[in-house]
């Protein structure tokens, strides 16, 4: 049988997309979600399904590319608002600094330097709000693994697709997340 549905076989025991992924979210990766969340139901859902109606309201569905469009990204919206619902409820907010700011632990901003002198700046976060442009990792991520439970000077060694890599911690800063900003 072929279809659209079909993709190749993976072992699930080797499948990085079938690894659990940790539960927890800073206080404004939280905040960004439900934000996120309540723009998609409060705004953006109802716009859509008034759009779906004025296409509809013009006869022939099945050559009306406007009713197609719109259907399928309410149908978008609609699986979105439902994936954030599950995922809000299953998430752990970190609202508190470690009791030894002195290592490295999640919420985290590190900054590394590599076997040539060069810096890396990274902050440790949740899987929901990982950002390359702002070098946030996730807590999941190799380097992270490897750097949960550092403190300032240590060495940590990653595999990474071109061999290992050396890093030196640095600097290890907390921002508390229950401080104004």
């Amino acid at each position: 049988m072929k279809g659209r549905n079909m993709t190749r076989w993976r072992d699930p025991a080797k499948d990085p997309r079938q690894e659990a992924k940790s539960n927890l979210i800073t206080p404004e990766g939280h905040a960004r979600l439900s934000g996120i969340l309540d723009h998609l139901s409060r705004v953006r859902r109802p716009e859509i399904s008034a759009k779906v109606g004025e296409a509809a309201a013009l006869g022939d569905r099945s050559e009306n590319a406007d009713y197609t469009y719109n259907k399928k990204e309410l149908n978008r919206v609609i699986a979105r608002i439902r994936y954030l619902g599950k995922r809000l409820d299953e998430l752990q907010v970190v609202d508190r600094l470690p009791a030894d700011t002195g290592r490295v632990y999640f919420g985290a901003f590190v900054t590394l330097e590599d076997e040539d002198g060069e810096e890396l700046a990274i902050r440790i976060v949740g899987h929901d709000e990982t950002d390359t442009a702002r070098r946030w990792i996730s807590v999941d991520a190799p380097l992270a693994r490897a750097l949960l439970g550092k403190a300032l000077d240590d060495e940590v060694t990653v595999a990474a697709p071109g061999g290992e890599t050396h890093y030196i911690v640095t600097a290890i800063d907390y921002r508390d997340p229950g401080a104004s900003r």
